[in-house]
């Protein structure tokens, strides 16, 4: 599942660069919809990332209000790491805690 994962993100990459430079921005959520869609694909299996991207995809129209919508997904942080002698750490994406094993998936600013 990684290599379909790795080949539906470049997908994406490609259209974010070069096709909808020539289309209205018209995503009516933030994160946009081919954000929103990377994002899970990076942090969600692939049949959830699928199916909370047709979702989000599907409800980005004028019958519904948007506004900011984070992608949930599910993480389990039992396991401790040890890290010796780390200079830096590169992070990526932040896990916000919204209920039980649930999180909002925020990706990092790149000032930040």
């Amino acid at each position: 599942m990684f290599k379909v994962k790795s080949i539906v993100i470049f997908m994406i990459n490609f259209y974010q660069k070069y096709i909808s430079k020539f289309t209205p921005a018209s995503c009516r959520y933030y994160p946009t919809c081919s954000e929103y869609t990377i994002w899970q694909f990076k942090n969600n299996n692939f049949f959830l990332a699928i199916i909370y991207s047709t979702l989000r995809i599907l409800k980005c129209n004028q019958f519904f209000k948007g506004g900011i919508n984070y992608p949930i997904v599910s993480k389990n942080f039992e396991t401790l790491y040890v890290f010796k002698k780390i200079k830096s750490i590169n992070i990526i994406f932040w896990f916000v805690p919204f209920k039980d094993d649930k999180f909002y998936v925020i990706k990092k600013f790149k000032g930040i």
